[in-house]
């Protein structure tokens, strides 16, 4: 994390940060949160990630209480105190108020933090690890980007120390959701295919954007429920996220390997940085 970060009104120090202990958001993980990719300086896909985010907000009951425009200024304007024109941001909206233990005096309903870091290197092909019963489908939550994330981040850190990149998680009724961060695709042939946002899976601004881009290109997109006996037959696997955008799957254990950028991966990554392209063009002839 970068030493600058954004709370509230301003740009600070991060040591200068001051939460209070009573906030409802730090004890209960009451609050929201997404992750932006910062090209060139400009947040891509701000749009999708505050929509998304204003939805969640609503669902667990938080003021967002910040105009939409506003914050994009203030991602920009850390990018570039912290001299970060490529990079990761992580915005967050926590709530102070309500509960029986909150007590977070002359503090705002809802907190908004945003920090910038570099970005992570992530590894050519991906290394995955099947977890049965990791996302919870018919949870009133399911699918909401929320600050409460223990159990995926824990299971992360538990195959990171296996040697893995990322798990691969199904549902309470064994179908194929996502993986802790990042959305998962199966290539058959000129089709794709990739779990539907009822198997509880995060609708991904990737994932998103590549339901526009994966038609153009000339491949078949289905949404469709897929169990793990649909990964012997898949020909590729790729994943999908704001940091790492398309990346190859070259193995899920314990019993799939493929081949790893496949031709098809190395496809849509290509069509995906052209649409970042297309994105950045219109951003900057906008603000000319």
């Amino acid at each position: 994390m970068d030493s600058l970060i954004y709370h509230n009104d301003r740009i600070i120090h991060l040591a200068e940060a001051r939460l209070s202990p009573g906030q409802m958001g730090l004890l209960m993980g009451w609050g929201v949160f997404t992750t932006l990719r910062i090209y060139r300086g400009v947040p891509f896909a701000f749009d999708r990630h505050w929509h998304r985010m204003a939805h969640d907000a609503e669902r667990l009951g938080i003021s967002l209480d910040y105009e939409q425009e506003a914050v994009c200024n203030a991602i920009v304007k850390l990018a570039a105190a912290n001299g970060r024109q490529e990079c990761a941001a992580r915005l967050s909206f926590i709530k102070n108020h309500g509960g029986m233990w909150a007590d977070a005096p002359g503090c705002p309903p809802t907190d908004l933090l945003i920090f910038t870091k570099e970005l992570s290197v992530w590894p050519a092909s991906h290394k995955l690890f099947l977890i049965p019963d990791g996302i919870f489908s018919h949870g009133k939550l399911a699918g909401a980007k929320m600050l409460s994330w223990v159990q995926n981040a824990g299971t992360l850190e538990r195959v990171h120390g296996e040697g893995y990149d990322d798990a691969l998680l199904l549902n309470e009724q064994g179908h194929i959701a996502e993986c802790t961060s990042a959305n998962v695709f199966l290539v058959h042939g000129r089709e794709i295919l990739t779990p539907p946002l009822s198997s509880g899976c995060l609708p991904g601004i990737t994932r998103d954007a590549l339901l526009e881009i994966i038609p153009a290109t000339g491949y078949t997109l289905r949404e469709q429920d897929l169990v793990p006996k649909d990964l012997d037959s898949a020909d590729e696997v790729f994943i999908s996220s704001t940091t790492r955008e398309v990346a190859g799957v070259g193995s899920i254990q314990p019993n799939w390997k493929y081949p790893s950028p496949g031709k098809v991966t190395n496809e849509l990554a290509v069509a995906f940085q052209n649409y970042v392209k297309a994105h950045l063009q219109h951003a900057h002839s906008s603000r000319s």
